[in-house]
């Protein structure tokens, strides 16, 4: 195999010249072989390389030597790492190999013989399976070291095909190019795996054939198909043709280009599935299996197997599939074809890193199968585990006093869950006001994704110009409604009332303020991330600062007298503190992926407009974070207060509550410290 990085291209100019060297070449086919029978025509076939198959008719023979794809392997740089391990395989090496058995269809633990011939899998045996070693739940590296061991570690790849025809369809034919793989690496996990894709002819006979173009292209991908027309620009050929396969790392679904394809559903395969290079360009060996029913048993027995090419477990999501024999495709080519669909969705190579929509599904997906993969193989650990953290949650929850909190007054002390869950509550009672707050950043975000989605009729400088001012606008809405925020809760505490005139007066009074503040805690915390080995202290003194904004807008503080505040207000209540970065970093991160994922899945609106809802959740739950901060705030000032009504001395009301230390107007100005 030889590694490349580029794509291959085609050349549709020269690919038109085809059919009239292919007419000649069938002319001189029919004279040398048509008079001569069958068995001439089998000598024919016979003159080519050996490492292709001799037993087909000649027409047949060469009609899918000159078709066969060109496969694009994504190449595995270590063992058992990311990329593609196993090549198209000869299905030879299975026959008579000491470490396969064939087991019955009764119970998946039926033993009928280790070691099975070609000629016993030729009586059909439908509902058995061949058993390779290892167990496709946790398969380890033990099928790699085993394909190593069986094929080789170079082995040379192998494909078959066939000239399918179709009872009632006189004028077409296909030609189908089947992969054996020795395992499947995907979310379904299983031993074995056939996958195929089919050239389609608008003529009857492989000789027509020949002396013609092809129309279509079908490539199979899971339990669906897509389709190509021979003159598509997706369709990448190779010397005029041989249609380009790049082929999904683990899956093996065929797809026509590179990127990370995104599934929903069985027929595009649930999950993702990635063709993103450098490739391996494997140029496999043909063997062409006759298209009578009766040469193709005789030449391969192994063709009218009817059982499983892999082990067959509890789960049937697991089990090795049938061979090309058992597929519709093998006697409706058509029928088959006609169900593929026009496309599927992809982000090319280059989009990967920056679609959070599509990370955050693949992610998801994937650590979903590995569960439910692991539950399959061993239930009782997953099921303790869960029942634990189950227990877990619930003594937490109970512990915390959660539904105890109340959300009014605003300075009181709170356990820790009780401030989120504070937050929380004065979210859901007020949300018209927080959605309000939440608007400007809101629309923006979507102008942005917009902007984004659309390319523009041609490359200017006005549009990059627009497209950073929508950045820029929206950055400083998100950070207007974090001050907002703020303010508005107070306000409510204090039964004012909260319009988008008066939060916008009174932020606009601590712009200043908050440049000033902002600006000196990018000064000292950049350089220290920058060095990287410093990062700890700069994460030490991101918590300590993370009270600033409401210090600023509501204590009248600015610079380095508005950071050590917060550093006052946060050492007291560092639990407290931690437990509500830790939730704003989950809604802020974790949220928009979730929910644009929940809806790439359970609804049919086009990935463009699903990649947009991360950036715009975000703008939503922005204020809950602003929220939390706030109740993190005013923890601080209740443990604070409290504190000092414990100094005073036996006089003076400590207790918790609502009664511990609440100012007359808790945003009216720097307090004397």
């Amino acid at each position: 195999m030889r590694r490349t990085h580029h794509v291959l291209g085609s050349t549709r100019a020269t690919r038109r010249r085809r059919p009239l060297l292919a007419a000649l070449a069938a002319v001189l086919t029919v004279v040398l072989s048509g008079t001569a029978g069958g068995a001439a025509a089998d000598e024919a076939s016979g003159a080519g390389d050996d490492t292709t198959s001799s037993s087909a008719p000649a027409a047949e023979q060469e009609l899918a030597e000159t078709y066969a794809p060109v496969m694009m392997l994504v190449h595995q740089d270590e063992r058992c790492g990311p990329g593609e391990p196993y090549v198209p395989s000869d299905v030879d090496a299975v026959f008579d190999e000491p470490s396969i058995a064939l087991r019955g269809p009764w119970t998946s633990r039926d033993f009928v013989t280790a070691a099975p011939s070609e000629e016993l899998l030729a009586q059909g045996l439908q509902g058995y399976a061949l058993d390779m070693p290892g167990d496709p739940l946790k398969p380890g590296c033990t099928y790699e070291s085993w394909v190593d061991s069986v094929w080789g570690k170079t082995p040379t790849a192998t494909i078959y095909a066939h000239v399918a025809l179709q009872s009632g369809v006189e004028d077409r034919l296909a030609v189908q190019y089947y992969f054996f793989y020795p395992f499947n690496d995907y979310n379904n996990k299983h031993e074995a795996d056939w996958e195929r894709i089919q050239v389609e002819f608008p003529v009857g006979t492989a000789e027509e054939a020949l002396a013609a173009e092809p129309d279509q292209v079908i490539y199979s991908q899971h339990y669906g198909a897509e389709r190509a027309a021979w003159d598509d620009d997706k369709l990448q050929v190779d010397d005029d043709t041989h249609p380009v396969v790049y082929v999904s790392a683990g899956s093996h679904a065929s797809q026509f280009s590179e990127g990370l394809y995104l599934g929903r559903s069985a027929t595009e395969g649930f999950g993702c599935d990635t063709t993103i290079g450098p490739y391996d360009e494997t140029r496999p060996a043909v063997v062409t299996i006759p298209t009578d029913a009766t040469d193709a048993a005789e030449a391969y027995p192994w063709i009218t197997y009817r059982g499983h090419w892999g082990e067959v477990g509890p789960q049937r999501f697991y089990e090795g599939p049938t061979g090309p024999y058992m597929k519709q495709a093998w006697k409706k080519p058509f029928t088959w074809s006609a169900s593929a669909r026009d496309h599927s969705f992809s982000l090319p190579g280059a989009e990967v890193a920056g679609s959070k929509a599509g990370t955050y599904f693949c992610g998801l997906v994937s650590s979903g199968s590995d569960v439910f993969r692991r539950f399959s193989a061993d239930p009782w650990p997953v099921l303790l585990v869960l029942v634990g953290l189950a227990l877990l949650v619930g003594w937490a929850v109970r512990r915390s006093g959660w539904g105890e909190a109340e959300p009014l007054p605003l300075v009181t002390r709170r356990r820790p869950a009780q401030v989120v869950a504070a937050a929380l509550k004065m979210l859901v009672s007020r949300r018209w006001v927080f959605l309000l707050v939440a608007a400007p950043a809101a629309v923006a975000s979507v102008l942005s994704s917009v902007l984004t989605a659309v390319n523009p009729p041609v490359s200017s400088w006005w549009w990059s110009a627009l497209s950073g001012l929508v950045l820029l606008v929206l950055a400083l809405a998100l950070a207007w409604a974090q001050v907002a925020s703020a303010r508005a809760v107070v306000d409510i505490d204090e039964q004012r009332p909260v319009t988008l005139g008066s939060l916008t007066r009174a932020t606009r009074a601590r712009v200043g303020a908050l440049v000033v503040t902002m600006a000196l805690w990018a000064l000292v915390l950049v350089p220290l991330l920058v060095t990287g080995f410093l990062s700890p202290v700069a994460l030490g003194l991101s918590v300590a600062w993370s009270l600033v904004l409401p210090v600023v807008q509501l204590e009248g503080l600015a610079g380095p007298r508005a950071l050590g505040r917060s550093w006052r207000l946060v050492r007291h209540q560092v639990l407290t503190v931690l437990l509500v970065l830790a939730v704003s970093a989950v809604l802020v991160s974790a949220l928009g992926g979730v929910v644009s994922t929940l809806i790439f899945i359970v609804s049919p609106a086009p990935f463009g407009v699903v990649s947009g809802v991360p950036q715009l959740v975000l703008t939503l739950v922005w204020p809950v974070t602003a929220l939390l901060t706030t109740y993190a705030w005013a923890n601080g000032r209740a443990v604070e207060d409290h504190g000092a009504a414990d100094l005073a001395g036996p006089g003076d009301d400590g207790a918790d509550g609502p009664a511990a230390a609440h100012p007359e107007s808790v945003g009216g100005g720097a307090p004397a410290r």
